[in-house]
């Protein structure tokens, strides 16, 4: 890199317009309300330190931020930071200003503690580069507006009694803490930006008893920034929450989330949004790959994809094994030896014991012997997110001792998703 060029963090008295400008010359237009959105979310991330810029003289010519999430895996959650806005202006590519840019992002997050990253990739061979690996996806489900209009009744053989809502015990159901004997969703009520933190803290619950992997949580400053529209509506109950608004004029509603932890909670969600049918053809909603909301229907015409997928990386493997949840019948030992190329204080041979629902990853002490499961940062972020053995050892990713794989895809296994873009 040039040596005239310095990357350091934006401060207050760094040009905001720079920014702006910078972003529309490397990914095209934005919208007003994107626009509005996007400044409005700078100065807090900015006096964090989490913006870093490269400039030439007085000129911003690259950039990259962090935002400071939360990520569950298995229905336990450990702080994460999610990488976004990396870009440089089109005439300085080819430079190596991108390397050198995501080398200090990557210092900045092992100082900052975090123990993992995640990114939505605009190329692959430069995360790639510095051990983020494809982990999860953005799974969008279209289905039509009047499906959600007559819900299939549940079993009677399954639910203890024909028309019976919620499993024993379960959060909205009768018998459970939340509203007792009641048929419907717990405490349902409208949120607004003002429920943010309450928002939060539910979000964690639901995605604690689902043993949810991938999704992340906002900080509640931000959830009430994302609240605070008009034209975004949102529904909170004791387990779950939704919240969706309008788009294509009146033909379509989008669903930007809905957990639940209930069957009364999903089932009532899901009549909210059938509600607008009269208006509405379709619903388009981010869920998780497997919501039950294909059983709940009878219509066929639903269609899930993945549109977009996110990328994973270990910041630091020990805390990040440590953190995580795990079936509670996982437990096995299996040696590792792991290479990290772009932190090499990561590398070495451990030990990757789970057992009684908790992993650890420890070094091992003397000299290393025996088989060893070999894996580098990517594949290593890429097994922590679910991806099965089989096909980590086809791509390259993960060789040597195979003994543990059954064991290694049963404990980490699951699909991997989030409901959000960044």
């Amino acid at each position: 890199m040039d040596g005239r060029l310095e990357i350091r963090p934006l401060g207050p008295d760094d040009d905001i317009e720079a920014e702006l400008a910078l972003r529309r010359r490397a990914f095209g237009p934005i919208t007003a309300a994107d626009e509005k959105t996007w400044v409005a979310s700078l100065p807090a991330i900015v006096e964090a330190g989490q913006v870093l810029g490269v400039f030439d003289g007085p000129r911003l010519v690259a950039s990259a931020r962090y935002y400071p999430m939360r990520q569950w895996w298995h229905g336990r959650s450990m702080p994460m930071a999610g990488v976004a806005g990396v870009k440089v202006a089109p005439e300085q590519r080819g430079r190596g200003i991108g390397r050198e840019l995501m080398t200090r992002l990557l210092a900045d997050l092992v100082a900052a503690g975090y123990p993992l990253s995640t990114l939505y990739p605009s190329t692959l061979p430069l995360y790639r580069l510095f051990g983020w690996e494809n982990a999860g996806g953005l799974y969008e489900t279209v289905l039509p507006a009047q499906a959600l209009t007559a819900l299939g009744q549940p079993d009677a053989d399954a639910s203890g009694s024909p028309g019976s809502r919620g499993a024993p015990g379960s959060p909205g159901s009768p018998g459970s803490s939340g509203s007792p004997g009641s048929p419907g969703a717990a405490g349902l009520r409208q949120a607004s930006a003002a429920d943010a933190a309450a928002v939060v803290e539910v979000l964690g619950r639901v995605h604690q008893v689902l043993r949810d992997n991938g999704p992340n949580t906002r900080e509640p400053a931000e959830v009430a920034d994302w609240l605070d529209d008009v034209d975004h509506f949102a529904y909170l109950a004791h387990d779950g929450f939704l919240s969706y608004h309008w788009a294509d004029g009146h033909q379509e509603v989008e669903v930007e989330y809905l957990v639940a932890a209930s069957p009364a909670t999903e089932r009532e969600f899901w009549q909210i949004l059938g509600s607008h049918a009269t208006m509405a053809g379709r619903i388009r909603a981010c869920l998780a790959p497997d919501n039950p909301v294909r059983w709940l229907i009878a219509d066929p015409n639903v269609v899930t994809s993945r549109t977009e997928t996110w990328m994973l990386r270990l910041i630091d493997p020990a805390q990040a094994i440590a953190a995580r949840g795990y079936p509670a019948g996982a437990e096995f030992s299996v040696t590792v030896k792991l290479t990290d190329r772009a932190l090499p204080a990561n590398s070495g041979q451990f030990t990757l014991e789970i057992r009684a629902g908790a992993g650890q990853l420890a070094p091992v002490s003397g000299r290393p012997g025996g088989p060893a499961l070999r894996v580098g940062a990517r594949g290593l972020a890429a097994l922590f997110a679910g991806v099965p053995l089989v096909t980590l050892r086809a791509a390259g990713l993960v060789a040597g001792d195979s003994d543990a794989d059954d064991a290694l895809d049963a404990a980490f296994g699951g699909p991997a998703y989030m409901y959000d873009y960044f």
